[in-house]
């Protein structure tokens, strides 16, 4: 019998069989009888190996679906066509089955929503006196499923607005009016809504009138609406008490816990304290609620206690088993809820037959001496009165003869001497198979050290070359025989014999790192290096590193050592049959990293007050910092004095010194040790000194030159980063020679490099003492030393006197004058300008020495003679500055010298426009200042040229006055 069982249960070729499993079940379905779909569809579908046939019942009894104007099944689910309430309403259950079992779907319900019109009879007058509270009853018609409720008052649209003293319950769909007043009189209409269907309909008008025989005195409140005094609540529900009562004054309704708890922040008080809600209920939200009901009358007080519930949900499933035959199952499915769950058990879809072999217990099923018939579909149900719920699974009871197809032993076994060997021995049987052992025709038997274990396992310890040689299981078991085999070669150990060792270097080196080995010649090597944990990529990391050495050798070199190559290498040597590894730390000693949270704590003047953290010694202490500092007006960094003078390496805190005051500064530490200097922190934030009086006068004061009746004073200006704080500006003071008081006066602009003092009464070439001093918002600062200027000079007011010219030869012309009279006081006689000329055209013409191209002159015929021209200068004005006034901008340069072979300055042109034009316009002036209007909201664009007979001169460089925003 076993084997005819066994051959009809012995799995064919690589299909894999398998029970039928849920993938959708049925779910609960609400169906509107009104409504234009004809049919309605319960799902059911499952996947299994054969494929899975369905079957379904209502209410316990099968359905026949041979009824095809009735019933549909597409693919697994079931359609029910032309829906009817009165056949159709039920429980639903899905089966799905195939050759090796039968399973059940959970139970879904099926309903119908409907709403019938109410019925057209009158509803009598309700007559009450002033004050007094009434409840108006709705009466809902026959229907089915959820409703919600509303009055109208009088005529649609007009609904009753709920508020302290009207109140609709969704509970009974009555309508409750605390204390009627004379507005209330009027016709009151029920209107009920199916929440699944929104179908509506209206009840009959309800008359409320007043009587006529006085008016209700106060009384008490009394409770009309109150909740169930036990609710059962299930788990994640939203639960809803009302409550509201009759009463002259108004009642005010309140709710409390009876245990004083307080409510947590998710309850909910609506419809002015008439409902309780309480969403997603737990345990601890269970207990007596208590409404009160107030007004100065009294008080009364409804209570109810909220009952907890779970539907069971699973806490253990049962899996998929496959068992030998005549082995024994324990088999345990555990679920939780409220009340505790109750079990039962399904097989292929019946209730399991319980006998002596079979035994449940507290959810668990437990079958002894399995058999081939137990195999099948299983489903564990735990239930509370609240709901059930299923966990199916398959049981395979398997038999079969010894079979090494799927779990073969090794073909080969390699171990080294003295070492401990395991022959694993694991055909697939059922029930579990003998085991013995032989090597070559020699029987096993258990030795000192040989172990043969229960699960087939050989065992040899202390392995000796003696062991070599083919080693065969043989399994058995009631159904059949079978056999495997193994040879064993026994190796001597690998041995390093040379490993690598401790080592402690500086960056930039290179080292070589030992790893060599003595090994069985019938085994393959294989040298494996790690670093820190994680396998060296020589690929990937081939700049650095890189294996040398013959077949027995893994030595590593490290060329360019860098710190990251600090830490642990690892070699390890691999055979088929052993591995050996050595390990070595490897220091690499570099600069410092950069020191960290580099910040200034306090600013002066003068000094700032720096702290840091040190940063990474790289193996090597730090010995030293140093400072460096940044300002717009550096070229990079630069080292800075600090106090203390030198900063050893256990010191993080300096002091800098020696800055300068109302300047931006950014600092930044850089430490050393014996390698060197390491990288530099971060910088710091940037920093301003504070201000201090200027200590630094401006530089090359002098002057000179300039038109009649002008003193020119000029000088270098000083350099923003000695201007020591806003408001910078010069005092510039003058006096004549000999004349012992000063004439002062402020130049504002810190870049402008000279002032022009005119004044008639200022004699030619006049001499002049003169110092410039500086100033800002602290003080005034020191003048530069004393120096002598003259004021501008005259010029000259005759001409040479006989001039003659004489031919030298046919090249070269010889001029000669007679010298005029001059006096000092009026200037310093310069020279002489030869103007004009009679020259062959395109000639090469040597005067005084002098060379003149013919390229160079412009020649204009009058009468029997050429005028030739210098070219014009190509130096331009230089040091343009300008001054706003209230009204005007005043803008002054520097004269244009001509050289020897350049055309005399005879004026300059200033081009100007505003922002806003294309074109220049064009001052003439032969000065070497020039007054403009005032620009208002726009700027200026300025460029100035020297003017000459010889044409416009090389242009200044674009200067661009701001505009004036405001006049004030």
């Amino acid at each position: 019998l076993r084997l005819k069982v066994f051959s009809l249960y012995r799995p064919t070729g690589d299909v894999t069989l398998q029970g039928p499993v849920f993938i959708r079940e049925p779910s609960n379905s609400i169906f509107p009888v009104d409504s234009e779909e004809k049919k309605v569809t319960l799902n059911c579908e499952a996947k299994g190996n054969p494929s899975p046939h369905y079957r379904w019942q209502l209410n316990g009894s099968d359905i026949d679906l041979s009824m095809e104007y009735r019933y549909k099944l597409n693919g697994g689910n079931l359609v029910v066509i032309n829906p009817n309430r009165n056949r159709d309403t039920g429980i639903y259950q899905c089966f799905a089955s195939n050759s090796l079992g039968t399973v059940v779907s959970k139970e879904a319900k099926l309903q119908f929503a409907y709403l019938e019109n109410f019925k057209t009879k009158m509803r009598s007058t309700v007559s009450v006196r002033e004050g007094q509270g009434v409840v108006l009853l709705c009466g809902p018609p026959p229907h089915s499923g959820e409703l919600s409720y509303a009055w109208i008052f009088n005529e649609y649209p007009s609904f009753v607005q709920e508020d302290r003293r009207r109140f609709v319950s969704q509970e009974t769909g009555h309508l409750y009016i605390a204390k009627v007043e004379p507005s209330d009189v009027g016709n009151y209409t029920c209107v009920v809504t199916s929440t699944v269907t929104n179908n509506r309909v209206l009840g009959s008008p309800t008359p409320l009138v007043l009587r006529t025989d006085g008016v209700m005195g106060e009384y008490e409140p009394k409770i009309e609406v109150q909740f169930p005094e036990t609710l059962p609540a299930a788990k994640g529900s939203t639960v809803k008490l009302e409550c509201f009562a009759l009463g002259n004054p108004v009642p005010q309704i309140n709710w409390r816990r009876s245990d004083g708890l307080p409510f947590s922040s998710k309850i909910k008080m609506k419809k002015s304290n008439g409902m309780l809600e309480i969403p997603n209920f737990q345990q601890e939200d269970s207990g007596l609620y208590e409404c009160i009901a107030e007004n100065s009358r009294g008080k009364n007080v409804a209570r109810g206690r909220l009952t907890y519930y779970a539907k069971p949900h699973w806490v253990q499933m049962i899996k998929d088993v496959e068992a030998a035959v005549e082995d024994n199952l324990y088999w345990e499915c555990r679920a939780s809820g409220k009340p505790k769950p109750s079990y039962r058990w399904l097989k292929n879809g019946d209730g399991l037959v319980i006998e002596e072999r079979v035994q449940l217990e507290n959810g668990a099923l437990s079958i002894s001496f399995l058999n081939v018939n137990d195999s099948g579909m299983y489903q564990c149900i735990a239930e509370n009165k609240h709901g059930l719920i299923y966990s199916s699974a398959e049981l395979k009871v398997v038999a079969s003869a010894p079979d090494f197809s799927k779990n073969p032993m090794k073909k080969l076994i390699q171990v080294q001497i003295g070492s401990l060997v395991i022959f694993d021995c694991k055909p697939k049987a059922s029930p579990k198979a003998h085991c013995s052992w032989k090597k070559g025709d020699e029987v096993l038997q258990s030795s000192e050290r040989i172990t043969i274990l229960k699960d087939g396992e050989l065992q040899i310890a202390n392995v000796t070359k003696l062991d070599v040689g083919t080693y065969t299981c043989l399994a058995e078991n009631q159904f059949g025989k079978a056999s495997s085999s193994t040879n064993l070669i026994v190796t001597e150990p690998t041995r390093i014999t040379l490993a690598p060792s401790n080592m402690d270097v500086s960056v930039g080196e290179s080292v070589i790192l030992p790893c060599q080995v003595q090994h069985d010649p019938l085994l393959d090597i294989v040298f494996t290096w790690y670093f820190n944990g994680a396998i060296t990529d020589f690929k990937k990391d081939g700049s650095h590193f890189e294996k040398v050495g013959g077949s027995s050798s893994g030595d590593l070199m490290i060329r360019n050592i860098q710190l990251k190559h600090s830490g642990k290498y690892v070699c390890m040597v691999q055979t088929e049959v052993d591995s050996v590894s050595s390990a070595a730390e490897l220091i690499v000693r570099g600069s410092p990293g950069p020191p960290e949270s580099v910040k200034v704590d306090e600013i002066t003047d003068t000094t700032a007050q720096l702290s840091w953290k040190e940063g990474t010694d790289n193996h090597s202490p730090v010995t030293s910092y140093v400072i460096q500092a940044r300002t717009p007006f550096s070229v990079g960094w630069q080292i800075v004095t600090t106090v203390p003078d030198v900063i050893d390496g256990k010191t993080f805190t300096a002091t800098v010194v020696d800055l300068n005051p109302w300047v931006e500064y950014e600092f930044r530490v850089v430490a050393n040790n014996k390698i060197g200097g390491g990288e530099p922190s971060l910088p710091s934030e940037k920093v301003r000194t504070e201000e201090a009086v200027p200590e630094v006068p401006p530089s090359e004061v002098s002057g000179g030159g300039g038109s009649r009746s002008e003193l020119v004073i000029t000088w270098d200006p000083v350099p923003e980063e000695l201007q020591n704080g806003e408001g910078f500006g010069y005092v510039v003071a003058f006096r004549p020679l000999g004349v012992t008081t000063w004439i002062q006066t402020v130049v504002t602009s810190p870049d402008t490099p000279r002032y022009v003092f005119r004044n008639e009464s200022i004699l030619s070439f006049s001499p002049y003492e003169v110092k410039v001093g500086v100033y800002n918002n602290k003080g005034e600062g020191p003048f530069s030393p004393v120096t002598t200027v003259f004021s501008a000079e005259e010029e000259p007011t005759v001409a040479p006197s006989h001039v003659l010219a004489n031919s030298l030869s046919s090249s070269i012309i010889e001029v000669s004058w007679d010298a005029i009279p001059w006096k000092m006081s009026s200037g310093r006689l310069l020279g002489y300008e030869i103007r004009s000329l009679k020259i062959p055209s395109n000639s090469k013409t040597t005067i005084l020495g002098m060379v003149i191209q013919s390229g160079y002159i412009h020649a204009n015929r009058f009468g029997n003679k050429f005028h030739f021209v210098f070219p014009a200068p190509s130096q331009p004005p230089a040091n343009i500055v300008w001054n706003a006034t209230e009204s005007k901008v005043l803008i002054n340069w520097e004269q244009v010298k001509a050289m020897d072979n350049e055309s005399e300055v005879t004026g300059y042109k200033v081009f100007y426009r505003t922002s806003s034009q294309n074109n220049m316009n064009i001052l003439n002036t032969n000065k070497t200042w020039a007054e403009l209007l005032l620009p208002i909201n726009e700027d200026y664009i300025i460029e100035v040229k020297a003017s000459t007979d010889g044409g416009d001169g090389t242009s200044s460089e674009q200067i661009r006055i701001p505009r004036i925003t405001s006049m004030l």
